[in-house]
């Protein structure tokens, strides 16, 4: 029951960051919240691109996740005990960066979203 409420609290997470990603590639003004801040208003194309791309790679790590729990793609439980770990190690880069950015709204805003998305997919990782 905890890995379950454990990946469904990430999956509430990376929705929360798959929209606001998707946000700013339509166009969003909020690029001061995202990128340490470099394109503050409206991303130019080329981060609007990333932010799309940003977003896929965000929907494989929900897969991933929900996979390891045992939730989707049964026949790729084996494979998700190594990819795993992939997420866990993406969670944690994402986490210094939030916490090192020079946006002090992006520290505010989604360094706590990351940290815990590294605790849930940190639990996710080392359930049996």
């Amino acid at each position: 029951m905890e890995l379950l409420f454990v990946s469904i609290a990430a999956g509430i997470l990376l929705l929360i960051v798959i929209l606001f990603q998707l946000a700013l590639a339509c166009g969003a003004p909020w690029g001061s919240i995202a990128m340490g801040g470099k394109y503050p208003g409206r991303f130019p194309n080329h981060m609007r691109i990333a932010a799309l791309l940003q977003s896929l790679l965000l929907v494989l790590i929900g897969v991933i996740i929900f996979t390891r729990a045992g939730i989707i793609l049964s026949a790729y439980l084996d494979w998700s005990r190594m990819a795993i770990w992939g997420v866990v190690a993406y969670s944690l880069v994402g986490s210094i960066l939030n916490l090192i950015t020079p946006s002090k709204w992006e520290r505010r805003i989604w360094a706590p979203v990351v940290l815990a998305l590294l605790a849930c997919s940190s639990v996710v990782a080392l359930s049996a």
